[in-house]
């Protein structure tokens, strides 16, 4: 049971983790240790699970996929979405500087956390930490592209957003602006446009199975390189979270509701030490990575309960 309300509750910091630009559930998960277990989960809904249910053999199936996990993690992240979610876009709203503040003390301790899993850093482990540090932040520093409607680039996007949104550090709606295909989502998802919505839905379905048993495979063969590379797409997030930074937006024009303001880029600024905000940010950092500190303890005690 106490395993359950852990695991219900890294739903709920998944959920609310989404709406912040930089970061995922995907980081969150791989914060707390539950990334892998939430990956093989993701890929047992396949074709074998299916047949299991098919013939009527509902428990087979739902231990086979881990279910009581699933469960309980996705109605986190359900009750997130509809409720911590909204105060975070709330924060982020009226206190932009500030949540950031909360967030980048997060991450920035939970690189050490995450680090501290890799049993041997050999070169080719810290190469690994290289090149996912150089992607995320390469990614953050890309101008957007062109808006393109064609169904196989739309597919793409499905592919590339829900990849990124099960990859720690790497945002799946900042992943949209890069392709240039944010604002064609928003109008289609409200307007209901099945052109845009199906090949979408099709490329997020395809890129979610076929990614989870990707990430399951090099789990298994190359841990700690996996995590290295992790770990950079960590630390390279941290150049979206940096609270003191004008975000740089355009205006998108939405059939029957009122423009919206997409993120397009950032300029990045140091804080002012005589400011008295810079304070209570920096303060608001220490609670971030005391969350951390938090978030651990709760999944190890959790786990230790697990073992007996």
């Amino acid at each position: 049971m106490k395993s359950d309300i852990a695991t219900f509750l890294n739903g709920l910091a998944m959920g609310a983790a989404n709406v912040i630009p930089g970061v995922s559930g995907g980081t969150i998960a791989l914060i707390t240790g539950i990334y892998e277990r939430l990956i093989n989960g993701i890929k047992r809904c396949d074709p074998k699970a299916m047949k299991m249910v098919l013939k009527g053999q509902i428990k087979e199936a739902w231990d086979y996929v881990d279910g009581r996990f699933l469960f309980a993690l996705m109605t986190g992240v359900a009750i997130s979405i509809v409720s911590l979610a909204r105060l975070f876009e709330y924060l982020l709203e009226h206190h932009e500087r500030l949540t950031m503040a909360f967030f980048f003390g997060l991450i920035l301790l939970s690189i050490v956390y995450v680090a501290k899993r890799i049993s041997a850093w050999t070169p080719t482990v810290w190469l690994a930490l290289l090149i996912g540090s150089a992607v995320a932040i390469g990614i953050a520093f890309l101008a957007p592209a062109n808006e393109n409607n064609s169904f196989f680039y739309v597919f793409l996007c499905g592919v590339a957003a829900i990849s990124s949104m099960i990859l720690p550090g790497l945002s799946g709606s900042f992943v949209l602006i890069i392709m240039g295909n944010y604002a064609l989502v928003l109008g289609a998802i409200n307007s209901f446009d099945l052109g845009v919505i199906i090949p979408l839905m099709l490329g997020c379905g395809f890129g979610l199975i076929a990614f989870s048993h990707i990430l399951s495979w090099v789990f298994k063969h190359y841990a700690d390189h996996t995590l290295a590379v992790m770990t950079g797409f960590v630390i390279g997030s941290l150049v979206v979270i940096w609270p003191w930074k004008d975000t740089l937006t355009e205006q998108v024009l939405r059939e029957g509701k009122p423009p919206k303001d997409v993120v397009t880029g950032y300029a990045w600024q140091m804080p002012s030490v005589a400011n008295a905000e810079t304070w209570i940010a920096i303060g608001l950092m220490v609670l971030g990575a005391a969350s951390i500190v938090l978030m651990e303890r709760v999944a190890g005690n959790s786990n230790q309960s697990k073992a007996r």
